[in-house]
């Protein structure tokens, strides 16, 4: 988890329902429900429900971005429901920006497999085991990532082996220290 003036952020891989057609069309899961990330935080299914029925009644959807950066929208999320599983999201990537042909580029290559969301955390409890129980979130935008914190949820690359997996888990985790230790300064 990091935050930023109240903003969090949970990061997941694309999931096994990765969907990419062509070259712009992406879909998958966006955050998984029950699961416990790097971070030590379980989402509650039902934790998005409120937010997105807000952001229906403004006419508003959540945002498409490139590593979290609101400076740069990379696409458009048509659609971004809950269902048993988790947040489901389906959308287009822009190729008329560059950013946006670069992340259709990576995740044709397998170079980049990850989603992220920003959100802010308005019901949480603790469970027995200390994890944090998010219950009620409000969700501003999902982005593309190169490093998630939900590896149970990544699509597994032919030749991935567990000892790159576990390598690729350090480093994912070391990057989120240094971020954090960057954002203070």
């Amino acid at each position: 988890m990091e935050t930023d003036n109240g903003l969090e952020h949970k990061f997941a891989r694309f999931g096994d329902g990765l969907s990419v057609s062509d070259g712009t069309m992406i879909e998958g899961y966006a955050s998984l429900f029950g699961q416990t990330d790097q971070g030590g935080d379980v989402v509650r299914k039902g934790a998005y429900e409120a937010s997105l029925v807000a952001l229906q009644k403004v006419g508003q959807r959540v945002k498409m971005l490139w590593q979290h950066d609101p400076a740069q929208p990379i696409g458009v999320w048509d659609e971004v429901r809950e269902d048993d599983q988790g947040l489901w999201v389906k959308g287009r990537l822009l190729d008329s920006t560059q950013k946006g042909r670069e992340a259709a580029a990576l995740i044709a290559a397998g170079a980049l497999d990850g989603l992220s969301i920003g959100y802010r955390t308005l019901k949480a409890s603790k469970t027995e085991k200390g994890q944090r129980l998010l219950t009620e979130l409000e969700l501003w935008e999902v982005s593309l990532v190169t490093f998630p914190m939900l590896p149970s949820a990544r699509v597994a690359a032919k030749g991935d082996s567990l000892a790159t997996e576990a390598t690729l888990r350090e480093l994912a985790a070391t990057l989120h220290c240094a971020r954090l230790e960057l954002a203070r300064r």
